[in-house]
């Protein structure tokens, strides 16, 4: 087996699939997406693979196409910190990230609920950080749709730093205890914090874990969220999966991290992929075709076309020509997501020109313009192709999502991951307890969170 040391090593998480057009819920083998059984079943595949962590989205409402639930999210949302505090119990390396939004969450109780998932874990705690401004979503919580838009990073900056502010003020050796007196032999100091939005005064509540603070996801991509990420995330959760546009993204990345004080390695940048395998490379490529056609069925192809036209789009085949009249102006068609088109006349523009060029129908249209970037073939070229674009700064590995529901990544990891173990490329044990360790990423030490991630007004006495 080639020395691991001499390359970069792979690392892998697993994205719960969950309720989106990736996921083939009409499949005779999907499972439940809320049963406990099936978040278990992808935990423990994660962890026999050796994983780094396990990935939990959240949404935090219902989504509806034309006034009426999608019927993705028929399933519905359970809990992140119950599901991620339940799975704890049920593996011992595996990190345990959630999707938790800054805009409708206070710092206090996010720094609670994360310091408890941490200790509860043994250290396997992360915050995948991530912002709305969408008046919709915002209808169900007490500040309704108040949040500008350009102020989103700004509440989000300021959310990060006082939850790392209340993890901070606790050194790791102040929870010693007099059993004569019964009092904490050091003080627990005050927080005090003060920004636009938060005024917090006052001890937090519970002593330091085992990380310093969990691992910061961050899944931003405008030029403010890239520099979010620079500042203060640990891991990047990114769209660009395709090689050179991966490498574009990883340089202008990794070259803002200097200005933070920060090295390179101190980043990790892990885009989504999806995979298909097969006995050979035909086999991999004709169930890939068949998984997309189960993906994007003809009313998901219908309902992505409308996002963009602005307009009902049912009276259309989805094997046959895009509409020949011009995009709407109705951005309420889609509620509860982003929609596709920030300037919905040149996306179809751009869309006609393609499918004129390729000879695509709607259909194939949406299959090619909502792939998510996968790895397609027999297990040792998937692994050798993952390798590639580690090697070549493209990514510093991969979130993987499965299509199915809980056993998509089965497969993955019986075949795959024996291929990259092979090339050096993949740990063969866990080598430490912690998600940091995983990583290879530092534990932040007491008083560090104002030096090292640009905390302002924030002070402990």
């Amino acid at each position: 087996m080639p020395d691991q040391r001499l390359r970069k090593q792979i690392h892998l998480a697993a994205h719960f699939p969950g309720v989106n057009h990736h996921t083939v819920w009409t499949d005779p083998n999907s499972g439940s997406q809320i049963d406990f059984d099936s978040f278990v079943h992808l935990a423990r595949t994660a962890e026999r693979g050796l994983f780094d962590f396990f990935f939990l989205a959240e949404g935090l409402r219902l989504r509806e196409h034309r006034d009426r639930i999608h019927d993705l999210d028929v399933v519905g949302r359970p809990d992140t910190f119950t599901v991620l505090g339940a799975l704890a119990a049920v593996t011992t390396h595996l990190g345990l990230a959630g999707t938790i939004n800054t805009t409708f969450n206070e710092p206090f109780e996010l720094a609670k609920q994360f310091g408890t998932l941490d200790h509860l874990s043994g250290g396997r705690a992360a915050w995948n950080a991530v912002t709305s401004s969408d008046a919709f979503t915002g209808e169900n919580f007490r500040r309704g749709g108040y949040l500008e838009h350009a102020k989103r990073y700004t509440r989000a900056h300021e959310v990060v730093d006082a939850t790392r502010a209340l993890w901070d003020s606790w050194s790791a050796d102040a929870l010693v205890i007099d059993r004569e007196r019964g009092v904490f032999a050091r003080p627990v100091p005050t927080v005090h914090f003060s920004s636009e939005q938060f005024e917090i005064e006052g001890p937090f509540v519970l002593p330091r874990s085992p990380q310093g603070y969990p691992v910061q996801i961050q899944a931003g991509d405008s030029d403010e969220g890239r520099e979010f990420a620079a500042a203060k995330a640990d891991v990047i959760f990114s769209a660009h999966g395709e090689l050179e546009d991966g490498q574009r993204f990883y340089r202008d990345v990794k070259d803002r991290l200097a200005k933070y004080g920060r090295g390179r390695d101190e980043l990790k940048i892990l885009p989504a992929a999806g995979f298909v395998l097969g006995d050979t490379t035909a086999e991999a490529h004709e169930r890939a075709r068949h998984i997309r056609l189960q993906q994007v069925s003809p009313q998901t192809a219908i309902a992505f076309l409308e996002q963009v036209w602005g307009r009902d789009l049912s009276a259309y085949d989805p094997d046959g020509p895009l509409p020949d009249i011009d995009p709407a102006e109705d951005v309420n068609i889609t509620r509860g997501r982003v929609r596709h088109a920030r300037d919905p006349r040149a996306i179809a523009d751009a869309w006609r020109a393609r499918a004129a060029a390729e000879n695509l129908s709607i259909r194939e249209l949406i299959i090619a313009t909502t792939a998510r970037q996968q790895f397609i073939g027999t297990p040792a070229e998937v692994a050798a192709e993952i390798d590639h674009y580690v090697q070549s700064d493209a990514a510093d590995g991969f979130v993987l999502v499965p299509y199915l529901t809980p056993t998509g990544l089965d497969e993955f990891v019986d075949k795959v991951v024996p291929e990259l173990q092979s090339l050096g490329s993949f740990r063969t044990e866990y080598t430490g307890p912690t998600l940091r360790h995983h990583l290879g990423l530092r534990h932040p030490h007491h008083g560090t969170s104002n030096l090292n991630h640009g905390t302002e007004g924030v002070r402990a006495s």
